[in-house]
C-alpha cells in the first residue's frame, strides 16, 4: 500500500468542557495526534469526532479508511450502534484499528473482545507509569528501547476482563504497585487490532515522543496490504458430484 489513509476518531468532550484539559490539548487529543502523524511520510490523516453528523463516521469515511484510531471516555453510549456496526464490518474486511486508553470500554472494543472489557481496577492519583516492552522483535516497538516512562498517568490494574490476546507487547508497572497488560493485539476477520493503554486526558501523554512513535509504528503494522476478495454464499461444486453436473 503506497499511502495509508488514517482517521483519528476522538470523543472530543473533555477538551471542550474542562479548562485544565483544554490547556493540554487546545485543539483536542485528535489534533495533537494528527499534528505528529502529519509529519510521517506515507500517511494521509483526517480527524472525526463524536458530535459530527453520524458521529463523524459516515459510510464513505469508514470505507476510505485503512487504519482508524479510537479515543473515547465519557460518552461511549452515545456512539450510534449503526456506526459501530459500520466500523466492525470494515475491520473484518481488513481495516486496522488502534484503540487508545479508555477506548477499552467502547462499544467497538467490546465487540472485538466479546467481554466486559470495561472491567478493571483504576486510580487517578498521577502515579508514574513504566511500560515495559515484552516483545522486542515486534514492529510496533521498533525505536522504543526497553520501556516508556511517563511521569504521571491514570492507573489501570489487573484483572483486565479480555480474552487472551494474540500478542502481548507491553506490560505496565505503576508507582503504586499495580501492573497491567497495556499493549496487545487481536485479529478479527482480515483486520488487525492494537490496544494501547496510556493516554489519560488530564496528562500530556500524546506529547510524548515514544508514545507517538508507538502509534506511528502501529499504523504501519495494522495497515492492510490488500483488502482480500473472496466469495461467500452458494457456490457450485468444482467437480461433478455422484457423476452429475450440479447447477
Amino acid at each position: 500500500m503506497e499511502n495509508i489513509n488514517v482517521t483519528v476518531w476522538n470523543e472530543y468532550r473533555h477538551e471542550k468542557s474542562e479548562e485544565h484539559i483544554r490547556a493540554i490539548y487546545p485543539d483536542g487529543i485528535h489534533n495533537a495526534i494528527k499534528s505528529y502523524l502529519d509529519t510521517v511520510p506515507g500517511l494521509t490523516v483526517r480527524t472525526a469526532t463524536l458530535d459530527e453528523p453520524e458521529n463523524g463516521l459516515p459510510q464513505e469515511v469508514v470505507d476510505s479508511t485503512d487504519v482508524m484510531l479510537w479515543w473515547g471516555h465519557m460518552a461511549h453510549g452515545e456512539v450510534k450502534d449503526e456506526v459501530v456496526d459500520r466500523v466492525w464490518r470494515r475491520v473484518q474486511q481488513g481495516m486496522g484499528l488502534i484503540v487508545l486508553h479508555s477506548g477499552h470500554a467502547s462499544k467497538i472494543f467490546q465487540r472485538i473482545t466479546g467481554t466486559r472489557s470495561y472491567d478493571l481496577k483504576w486510580r487517578e492519583d498521577g502515579d508514574k507509569e513504566r511500560l515495559w516492552v515484552i516483545d522486542h522483535s515486534h514492529p510496533i516497538v521498533q525505536g522504543i528501547g526497553d520501556y516508556i516512562e511517563l511521569e504521571h498517568e491514570e492507573v489501570y490494574g489487573e484483572t483486565f476482563e479480555i480474552p487472551t490476546p494474540d500478542e502481548l507487547i507491553f506490560i505496565s508497572w505503576f508507582e503504586g504497585g499495580e501492573v497491567f497488560r497495556s499493549g496487545l493485539t487481536y485479529k478479527r476477520g482480515s483486520g488487525k487490532i492494537f490496544y494501547f493503554r496510556p493516554g489519560h486526558e488530564s496528562v500530556p501523554t500524546y506529547h510524548n515522543e515514544k508514545v507517538l512513535k508507538v502509534i506511528e509504528n502501529a499504523i504501519f503494522w495494522a495497515a492492510p496490504t490488500v483488502y482480500p476478495k473472496y466469495g461467500t454464499g452458494y457456490v457450485r461444486p468444482l467437480e461433478k458430484v455422484g457423476g452429475k453436473e450440479i447447477k
